[in-house]
């Protein structure tokens, strides 16, 4: 495989939580005409500061990927079409972006969306390392290797597989666990016939994409009505998620944790409360937990003003539980890498005595 830098080992006094600043898309107020919080990422970040779980040198900072890296899986067709502004406009749904300069649209709109998926990339071979990992912001679900849409304009999740399957021994198959309100046509499209990625989706049936060929490759589809509330929602997460894992037992369960289920969204159209939310992703971590399964975690769609704190209460949550912790959350998770090292410190205590 090509060399990339997105693979290098992170320093293990970090918490395997990746970003960077230029995630943020920040840009003459233009943000301000998507009903995306812009920023979102950035306030994440912060409010996990205000609460001492982290500091900036104790995260693994994003890379952006390159254009080699997204050879992967994207045709050199689909990422020269991003060279057309109007390209861009459609994809992330901010119409002034087509009368802007095609450098001015790569720096402020494209580098940003290209540091999150070199973010995922480098979460998926931190959650085999450490068990597992964040990713603050990608999971740009309806991205596929030649089609973007739906503010996605790169398929991190389909990259970060791919690179798991070629470069990590041991990743031979994954779980797809989307839990954004719509549906991720994107990696459905993309492992439509590959037998190792198993897709659990759950998604308002009503919203886009309403992308019926890709439903197919859905080995799990959990079609929600309008305005569906916590109890029935997490019941059936629940449900859906250790039928899932009962099913198949995966290397790794990539999970894309979209908190555009809560109440008020003015695109996911269902009723989720903030603390529907942090349970739920609280049932996606002690599933594979109790299994000792790798995951990794992407952030997606959400777009209200309050999102930036939602995800950053669920992410104390998941530590107060225990969930994550930064030395090996997994510790014991069947990977070679961590029983070798559980093996060898054990050596070296005995040498001591």
């Amino acid at each position: 495989p090509h060399r990339t830098e997105l693979y290098e080992d992170a320093p293990s006094a970090c918490w395997p939580i990746v970003y960077s600043p230029d995630y943020n898309i920040t840009f003459m107020g233009l943000e301000k005409l998507h009903p995306f919080d812009a920023g979102k990422w950035g306030k994440v970040i912060n409010f996990l500061k205000e609460e001492k779980l982290i500091a900036d040198d104790l995260i693994v900072q994003a890379r952006e990927a390159t254009d080699e890296d997204l050879l992967v899986v994207h045709t050199r067709r689909y990422l020269n079409k991003l060279k057309w502004s109007f390209v861009v406009a459609t994809i992330t749904e901010i119409p002034p972006v087509a009368f802007l300069p095609n450098f001015v649209v790569q720096r402020k709109v494209l580098k940003p969306l290209r540091t999150q998926t070199g973010g995922t990339i480098m979460a998926g071979k931190l959650a085999v390392d450490r068990g597992w990992a964040i990713n603050v912001g990608g999971g740009f679900h309806h991205c596929s290797s030649d089609k973007g849409g739906g503010f996605c304009a790169y398929a991190d999740i389909t990259l970060a597989i791919k690179f798991l399957f070629e470069r990590v021994q041991g990743v031979s198959n994954v779980t797809i666990i989307d839990l954004d309100a719509h549906q991720g046509n994107g990696h459905e499209r993309d492992f439509m016939d590959d037998h190792r990625v198993y897709i659990m989706d759950a998604y308002n049936r009503y919203i886009y994409p309403g992308d019926g060929f890709a439903k197919r490759a859905i080995k799990r589809k959990v079609e929600l009505e309008w305005g569906t509330e916590d109890t029935e929602y997490l019941q059936k997460v629940h449900t859906h998620v250790e039928g899932a894992l009962n099913e198949l037992k995966p290397d790794i369960i990539v999970y894309n944790a979209g908190t555009d289920i809560l109440d008020g969204d003015p695109l996911g159209g269902l009723a989720i409360s903030p603390q529907g939310i942090v349970k739920r992703d609280e049932v996606v971590f002690k599933a594979a937990r109790s299994r000792r399964i790798p995951i990794l975690m992407v952030t997606s769609g959400g777009y209200q003003k309050r999102t930036a704190r939602i995800i950053a209460d669920s992410i104390l949550n998941l530590h107060n539980l225990g969930l994550i912790d930064k030395e090996l959350a997994a510790s014991g998770a069947e990977n070679p890498k961590v029983e070798q090292m559980i093996r060898d410190s054990a050596k070296d205590l005995t040498n001591l005595s």
